[in-house]
């Protein structure tokens, strides 16, 4: 017979992945084991395991209640009636808002993702195909002329870039807020692109890769 589940269940579960993620991103998820990660946790090695049934488990459901909580929050800031440029500064401001007090865990989907089997991370890079694609679509609005043209997955990829590293420079007590830096990166992504296909024509021929943006894989 299977052993019910307390009323706490989830609410345990939650304070694990948020303990697992601060870990993972301090030490690196190599070095950590289920031994540790239980006394981190305050847990007995055999109450994790009543939680997780390995390290594995455990890293794919950080990053994927990361993923999932990020795509949320994107997917509630999609407004069509606004012009394109403020709808892309409300998905920026949306991404950067989501990103706070989640520093663990966006350093764990950037530098562990590679850890798990294949089958976990093509299902961790669908969720994040879904995020570049509404940011694309943002920004194919705001700068049309770059549709149909490698140029779009550039822009959209490097503005990936700017939003996804931002933590490691960023201060709360600092003089930009997150809305100031959202309207930053906005105007960047709108005025910057406006006259690219004329000053980068080659690029529109042919493009390398863009290799892999922070938090994004490359081929999303």
């Amino acid at each position: 017979m299977a052993r019910p589940r307390a009323s706490n269940y989830d609410d345990k579960r939650r304070a694990i992945l948020e303990r697992s993620a601060e870990l993972f991103s301090e030490y690196g998820y190599d070095r950590a084991s289920m031994n540790s990660i239980a006394a981190a946790c305050g847990v007995s090695k055999a109450n994790l395991y009543h939680y997780y049934a390995d390290k594995d488990e455990l890293l794919f459901d950080v990053i994927r209640t990361h993923l999932e909580a990020l795509r949320a929050v994107v997917q509630a800031a999609q407004r069509p009636e606004f012009a394109p440029d403020v709808q892309l500064r409300e998905l920026v401001a949306a991404l950067l808002e989501a990103y706070r007090d989640a520093d663990a865990q966006h350093n764990v989907q950037i530098s562990s993702l590679r850890f798990l089997s294949g089958e976990r991370q093509a299902a961790l890079k669908d969720i994040e195909r879904e995020l570049v694609r509404m940011f694309s679509d943002a920004v194919a609005a705001v700068a049309p002329q770059l549709n149909h043209t490698p140029l779009l997955k550039l822009v959209t990829m490097s503005l990936f870039g700017m939003v996804n590293w931002h933590y490691l420079w960023f201060s709360e007590q600092g003089s930009v807020s997150r809305a100031d830096y959202a309207e930053l990166v906005t105007r960047l992504i709108a005025d910057g692109s406006r006259d690219l296909l004329a000053r980068a024509p080659s690029m529109t021929a042919h493009t390398r890769d863009p290799g892999s943006a922070a938090g994004v894989s490359h081929d999303a």
